[in-house]
Parts: C-alpha cells; structure tokens; sequence
C-alpha cells in the first residue's frame, strides 16, 4: 500500500523539533530530560517512547540533531531552562546510524533550512 502526502501517516504524528517537518511518531527519535552515567542533566535517547515526562521528537539524522542543537530547540520543547548535555543522544545517533546505514544509491530524509512560521 502506497502512502502520499495526503494520506495521514499510520499512528500519531509529531514534529521533528530539528527541521520542523511532520512525522509518525515511529519514524522519529523520542528525546527526554534525564540524567547521565555521572548524574549530571542531559539529554536521553527515549527509542521506545516508554519514558515519563515531556519529550522531544527528532528525526535520527544528524542534520536534524545539529539542526535541533544549533537552534537550541531541545530546551524550548522540554521546557527546561538549564543546560542538558547531548552526550546520550549523540551516542545513540552514532550506534543507530551504524546498525542502519542505507544502501548506496536510495533516499534519505533531507532537512530544511530555514525557518518555517506557525
């Protein structure tokens, strides 16, 4: 079964906080506000979206992460004023990019650049 843009995705659908671009929730990155191996507040890779609290959604690319970072969005959306490292997310992108690398030649999700007004 094909699906076109008119065709609402299977599931809730979330926005991907790095380039703003609507998604299934299946197909992003569940963000939440946590702690660290050290106990000190970060980021934490959420796959399973089965943590409590507020999350942040995040398509896994790293043009969306550096999108998110650079906009400081993860804040914003978790409504946390504090610094939170990276670290965990930055980890869990790299091992998840690994395990699933596409083959050459097929398409991946491309982030927009600028800003979109709501």
């Amino acid at each position: 079964m094909a699906t076109t843009s008119d065709t609402p995705a299977p599931g809730p659908v979330r926005t991907c906080v790095g380039c703003r671009a609507r998604a299934a929730a299946s197909d992003l990155l569940r963000v939440v506000a946590g702690t660290d191996a050290e106990g000190r507040p970060a980021l934490v890779p959420d796959p399973h979206h089965r943590a409590p609290g507020r999350g942040a959604h995040v398509h896994p690319t790293q043009e969306c992460w550096q999108l998110a970072v650079r906009r400081r969005a993860f804040p914003r959306a978790l409504r946390r004023g504090e610094n939170l490292s990276g670290a965990p997310v930055e980890a869990h992108l790299e091992e998840w990019l690994t395990a699933h690398a596409p083959p050459s030649g097929s398409q991946q999700h491309r982030p927009e650049t600028g800003a979109r007004s709501s």
